[in-house]
């Protein structure tokens, strides 16, 4: 990926219909005309490097014409290229740019074309990372980081193509397609809502990454260019929705990242009443692995995660007497996932074998360890409970602190909800909540306390709780930035 086969269609677009828009961006229609001659000024400036020693292209993710422009352009000369967060700092940024053996970066200039430099790395920064080969892959994409460094991740060509091929059939996307790009370029829901779009002749209307939590922005966006795709976490549907808001025109609409709260759901089914739900599951290293369709009128909450996706073969593992088992029937345990879009593995080779393994049953496929612990009950339903790197001990308990933040997302006066353990002298560990509330809602600290005693053990609630207006800190990937939250929290407890 991207692949040839999209470089295809996309020339094919332009030669069939090339007034077509492909792009809407800061109120302006982008055709495919349009976007062919973006392409071709920032081709004109990659001419002149000799893609030899330089061995990828760092293109940060600005989210714009001239960005998408830029890796068509790059695609079609066969450089593969790493696509960072462009909030990333100067020394994350450079230090992920050496291991991806690419010291050369690429910034799209405004009206079209590129400004190239050269960057000055340590080459032991790139000692136990493989170099990405064009012939397989021409995008890496990063993790989110919100469990440490962001690892790198390049997305096979055969299995974009297997993936767009099971999008464009099972969420309808065609030439009529609208589909509406909140997610940053760099995040990988990118390869449904922009490049699946693109490659089946539709339309893309991106949302600008500075508008993020404007609701009334999103919603007239949304409905003044008659979207017809809306994918993303569980706040752009909360977005969405406020003041009643409705959109007739959307056809499809894709829940991601998160769970979703009962009330979410209700208001979402309001707001989209032509609408197809699902509830996708995934990660940026197998793409998208499960789905739930949702009826309206008959569902169940919290939604499972769904049923694995047509080739995907998933397993749980327990840790038995003699170590780790596969489960039998019901019960929990880590996801293990096989899909037919899975990268080859991260291009620091050291973390593979710990990410990667044999499937446990003894078949051929390598199965990625997603760490997240699921519940399969008596009917073969498959529920998320938490991560493996989410547990932790309150007062000896063990605790999930995913379960918490779903709970107290439950509340309806509730955005947002983040829960980090802090070092507590007495219990060892503590629990602190970051919340943000809806306008005007009453809301206490003391009273989402009450809320959340009622719902979880003794142990699970949270001892303190901050309440915010504003959104929480998010990793380039869109998710709570539990780290930035803890640090935070940690510096103002001392």
């Amino acid at each position: 990926m991207p692949s040839p086969r999209l470089l295809q269609a996309f020339s094919r677009h332009v030669q069939e219909q090339p007034d077509s828009t492909a792009l809407v961006a800061a109120g302006a229609q982008v055709t495919y005309a349009d976007l062919e001659r973006l392409v071709r000024r920032a081709a004109a400036d990659l001419d002149g490097v000799a893609f030899t020693s330089v061995r990828a292209l760092c293109v940060p993710a600005h989210k714009s014409p001239e960005t998408i422009a830029l890796l068509l352009a790059a695609w079609r000369r066969g450089i593969n290229t790493l696509v960072p967060s462009p909030s990333l700092g100067a020394a994350a940024l450079a230090t992920l740019t050496a291991q991806a053996h690419g010291p050369l970066n690429a910034v799209a200039a405004p009206g079209g074309g590129a400004v190239l430099s050269q960057e000055e790395s340590d080459p032991a920064l790139a000692e136990g990372f493989s170099v990405p080969d064009p012939a397989e892959s021409l995008l890496t994409l990063t993790t989110s980081g919100s469990t440490g460094v962001p690892k790198l991740v390049p997305i096979r060509t055969e299995a974009f193509d297997r993936f767009g091929d099971w999008a464009a059939e099972k969420f309808g996307i065609d030439a009529t397609t609208r589909a509406l790009s909140f997610s940053p370029l760099n995040f990988d829901l990118a390869l449904l809502d922009v490049w699946t779009v693109l490659e089946a002749g539709g339309t893309v209307v991106l949302a600008d990454a500075g508008a993020s939590g404007d609701a009334a922005y999103l919603r007239a966006l949304t409905r003044d260019n008659e979207v017809t795709l809306v994918q993303g976490v569980p706040l752009l549907h909360r977005l969405l929705a406020a003041d009643d808001a409705r959109y007739p025109a959307v056809r499809t609409v894709v829940f991601t990242g998160e769970s979703v709260s009962e009330q979410g759901l209700r208001d979402a089914f309001a707001a989209c009443p032509a609408a197809r739900f699902h509830n996708v599951f995934g990660c940026t290293e197998t793409n998208d692995s499960f789905i739930e369709d949702i009826d309206p009128d008959a569902f169940v909450h919290p939604l499972p995660i769904g049923a694995p996706i047509g080739g995907t073969e998933a397993v749980l593992l327990i840790e038995g007497p003699e170590g780790t088992e596969v489960l039998q029937g019901p019960g929990t345990g880590e996801l293990l996932v096989h899909t037919p879009f899975q990268t080859c593995g991260y291009l620091e080779q050291a973390r593979n074998a710990h990410a990667f393994m044999p499937d446990p049953r003894g078949g051929g496929a390598m199965f990625y360890r997603t760490g997240d612990l699921v519940h399969r009950d008596a009917d073969g339903r498959h529920f998320l409970q938490g991560r493996t790197d989410f547990q932790v001990k309150v007062r000896g308990v063990r605790t999930n602190t995913l379960e918490v933040e779903t709970v107290l997302g439950g509340h309806p006066d509730v955005v947002e909800a983040c829960v980090v353990a802090l070092p507590c002298p007495e219990a060892g560990t503590r629990l602190h909540a970051e919340v943000v509330r809806r306008d005007g809602a009453s809301l206490s600290s003391l009273g989402l306390r009450a809320y959340a005693a009622k719902h979880l053990p003794r142990h699970a609630v949270p001892s303190s709780v901050a309440l915010a207006g504003t959104p929480l800190p998010k990793t380039p990937t869109g998710k709570p930035d539990r780290n930035s939250i803890k640090k935070t929290r940690l510096n103002g407890d001392h």
